[in-house]
């Protein structure tokens, strides 16, 4: 009985204790404190490739094909004979602007003795001055008549070497399209092959008219230095980076307005040939360097309902505090911050889900990827 009755003022005890309170902490979060830094400003374009010369070889005389004188799809060199076209009738030319032109020089041969005899006796009244008048100038008809037939044969043996047709720049030939015993025409629509030099490969990319003002606007305001050439970075299509760099030649001078971009064309050195005309390329350009960027984790920046950016700092007294951004762009994982952070301070990047604005927070250091 004396049992029962301690137990029972035991539980009399126990109902009347009031419980210990648990004291609960401020959440820890994680932060990365702001710093400035240069920060050098990149955009990847897409584009073409095309090759550095080509050259669309046609006849310039007619004729029929003889001799194909190259193999397709090597490499030929500038002056080297690619064609023959029949030169027979070119030749035959040829002989007749030389018998024409020896006609000449004989008749002014003598043209020139009968001058020269009347020039003396017209000294002694031997001839009249109308006779002599006439003899000077039949000597320079016939003078005129041999420079005349000069350039006939001069034109016959150029006539006579297009029959050989030569490649005009040296580079790597394609295909044929004509073969032995075609006929040709003096400057026909269609080329017979094309050469095309490989050894610099253009690249020409577009940038929309929007960026380009920006980035000059930036340029003149100082906010971003000019990074030298501009070198250029070529990424293929499997997505390997292409080791040679390349720099920007120039940019056009006028806008598409189909689609409000301008033409950037840039130059590669193609040492291994890889870059084919036509391929299709992404350029990573170097536009500048922002020399005080502030840049701040994705991870640690969101959005409102409005689709501003926000973030939360840790603020005086270790509580959070909400703060507006402006961003211009990503570079990597983070954000480029125009406005909204300063230098010192501490953005919170971690345990974000357990702070709202104005609750107190431990802020534990994090290493800025």
């Amino acid at each position: 009985m004396f049992g029962g009755a301690a137990a029972l003022a035991l539980a009399l005890a126990a109902c009347g204790q009031k419980p210990a309170q648990q004291g609960f902490g401020p959440p820890q979060v994680g932060v990365v404190t702001v710093q400035t830094q240069p920060v050098a400003l990149t955009t990847e374009l897409s584009g073409r490739t095309l090759a550095f010369l080509v050259s669309e070889v046609r006849p310039q005389v007619g004729g029929v094909i003889k001799a194909r004188l190259f193999t397709e799809g090597s490499f030929v060199h500038a002056g080297q004979p690619l064609y023959q076209i029949d030169p027979a009738t070119y030749q035959a030319s040829l002989a007749s602007a030389r018998a024409g032109l020896a006609q000449a020089q004989a008749a002014y041969a003598a043209a020139k003795l009968k001058a020269d005899r009347y020039k003396e006796l017209v000294v002694l009244n031997a001839v009249s001055k109308q006779d002599n008048d006439d003899a000077q100038a039949a000597s320079q008809q016939a003078a005129a008549n041999v420079q005349a037939q000069r350039a006939a044969v001069q034109q016959a043996q150029i006539n006579v070497a297009y029959t050989r047709v030569a490649a005009p720049i040296s580079g790597r030939i394609g295909k044929s399209s004509v073969t032995p015993g075609a006929l040709v025409t003096a400057n026909q629509a269609d080329a017979i092959a094309t050469v095309q030099n490989l050894e610099r490969i253009y690249v020409d990319v577009t940038q929309t008219t929007s960026e380009l003002l920006k980035l000059r606007r930036d340029l003149a305001s100082g906010k971003v230095s000019e990074n030298g050439t501009m070198p250029v970075t070529l990424v293929l299509e499997d997505g390997s980076t292409y080791p040679h760099p390349g720099v920007f030649s120039f940019s056009d001078v006028t806008v598409d307005e189909g689609t409000g971009s301008v033409i950037l064309r840039a130059v590669f050195p193609n040492p291994d040939r890889l870059l084919l005309p036509g391929m299709y390329v992404r350029a990573r350009v170097s536009l500048g360097v922002v020399s005080q960027g502030v840049l701040a984790p994705q991870i640690g920046v969101s959005r409102d309902p409005t689709g501003r950016a926000t973030a939360l700092v840790v603020g005086p007294g270790n509580k959070a505090e909400l703060r507006h951004l402006q961003t211009s762009r990503t570079v990597g994982d983070k954000w480029l911050v125009t406005a909204g952070l300063k230098p010192g301070d501490r953005l919170i990047v971690d345990g974000l889900q357990k702070v709202q604005p104005g609750a107190e927070v431990k802020p534990v250091a994090q290493k800025a990827r």
